[in-house]
């Protein structure tokens, strides 16, 4: 138990900057959810009806915001011990695929939300 506590204690800084990151993929991950709570707040407080098709997106959206959220606070947590892992060990693997299923995800809501916008335009 102390050997493992003085390796740890040997790259604290390092430790230090993986917890923050770990807590900005958990403001992202709760951005992402608030999004579709807001898209759907909106949606269904406002006074007139749009159409099924946007009540359909409004939840689709909704929905797909608070899986898409979880899963990436499931993911953010996995990779934190990954990368406490490899700190001790001394490696270094990027999170890339983090990172890219992250954007296109983010890209995916954000053309939902357009979509919603288009139809409740016209």
């Amino acid at each position: 138990m102390g050997e493992s506590r003085s390796e740890e204690s040997k790259y604290i800084q390092q430790h230090l900057a993986n917890e923050r990151t770990y807590l900005a993929w958990v403001r992202t991950s709760i951005a992402i959810i608030g999004i579709g709570f807001l898209a759907s707040s909106l949606h269904f407080n406002n006074i007139r009806s749009i159409s099924q098709f946007a009540d359909t997106i409004a939840v689709f959206v909704s929905i797909f915001s608070l899986l898409v959220g979880l899963v990436i606070l499931f993911f953010a947590t996995m990779h934190y011990f990954t990368v406490r892992k490899n700190i001790n060990s001394q490696k270094f693997i990027s999170a890339n695929k983090l990172i890219k299923l992250s954007t296109a995800i983010i890209f995916m809501i954000f053309l939902l939300l357009g979509l919603y916008l288009f139809t409740s335009l016209f």
